[in-house]
């Protein structure tokens, strides 16, 4: 007698637990955030059961929010060129040691993650998304559009680090803070297929909420967003960020969220301080809620809108018998 097949409604979950990290590190001491990473992640992991953990923006690196590197349009201070030799010498190499170092972490703990880093690339410093899983680094996004101020800090990427990884259970892409307000790329990559959608981001304002739901809900897609919590006393000493010297003052004021794919909150925001939220995933749920909205399938409409996305990656200089080493895309 063959034993029926269980009916879908009690067959067994495709659930994926997943953490948001909201805390930043030291800045201008690499070795002391690549720590502060592998502690959070590690935490996250053994503690949590996380089996994807994303990190904020520009985790390793820094994000130096509220200062000004000296900049008035027209001039530059020598002041300011030396702090930014101090940022760029923070920055991390692809590969590199601390990439190697978190690649031991993820294989170690058998998880993926997404790192929030800032590249050092020749003598251009990009915001990145590291993409770290059970096989080690898995590639990388490069920032596309830095935003305001952030131009003079870091370059900008091409469509050549559009990275999706397959982990086999589900497919995760990255978008970096404001590249998740830009339509076209997020098309781009809901044409990947991408199942967790992790926003490693700085914006800390209640309006970032809305669009981390928006997002979640056009994509049809778990959004996962981390941000910072910083505060003045977590700068170095003389520094002087344009919001005061108070050491309590907030610089980035967090709100970490996890969003399902119909823009329900799951866990979060997250405000006042450092912490971990977790959220175990129904990964059906994607499907449920693709059943009647597909941005790049059948609620798109090809015959009126096409998107050409170019994946070429662009260097300055390419000699014919071969690219650079300090250009070269990684």
């Amino acid at each position: 007698m063959t034993t029926p097949a269980p009916h879908p409604a009690t067959a067994s979950r495709r659930t994926l637990t997943a953490a948001v990290v909201q805390a930043s590190a030291p800045l201008f001491d690499t070795p002391a955030a690549l720590a502060r990473a592998e502690e959070l992640i590690r935490e996250a992991v053994t503690e949590r059961g996380a089996e994807v953990v994303v990190l904020p923006e520009a985790f390793l690196g820094g994000y130096p929010k509220g200062l000004d590197f000296g900049i008035t349009v027209g001039s530059r201070t020598p002041e300011g060129r030396d702090l930014f030799r101090r940022y760029q010498a923070s920055a991390v190499t692809v590969p590199g040691p601390e990439v190697d170092a978190l690649a031991a972490l993820t294989r170690e703990l058998g998880c993926h993650a997404v790192v929030g880093a800032v590249e050092r690339l020749g003598s251009t410093l990009h915001c990145v998304a590291l993409h770290l899983g059970p096989d080690g680094y898995l590639g990388l996004r490069r920032k596309l559009m830095p935003t305001a101020a952030e131009r003079y800090l870091w370059g900008q990427g091409d469509g050549s680090t559009l990275t999706v990884v397959d982990t086999g259970t589900a497919r995760i892409g990255a978008a970096i803070c404001w590249e998740n307000h830009m339509p076209l790329l997020r098309t781009a990559l809901y044409a990947k297929g991408v199942d967790l959608w992790c926003a490693p981001t700085v914006d800390d304002r209640d309006a970032w909420q809305a669009t981390m739901r928006h997002v979640a809900l056009e994509g049809r897609c778990f959004v996962l967003a981390a941000a910072p919590y910083l505060r003045r006393d977590a700068l170095p000493a003389e520094l002087r960020p344009v919001q005061g010297d108070e050491p309590g003052t907030v610089l980035i004021g967090g709100g970490s969220v996890i969003v399902s794919p119909l823009g329900e909150v799951l866990a979060g925001p997250l405000r006042d301080g450092e912490g971990i939220l977790t959220a175990e995933l129904d990964l059906d749920d994607i499907a449920r809620a693709r059943f009647d909205f597909d941005p790049v399938g059948h609620y798109a409409r090809p015959d009126v809108f096409t998107l050409h996305v170019d994946e070429s990656p662009r260097t300055t200089v390419a000699p014919s018998g071969g690219t650079h080493p300090a250009a070269a895309p990684r």
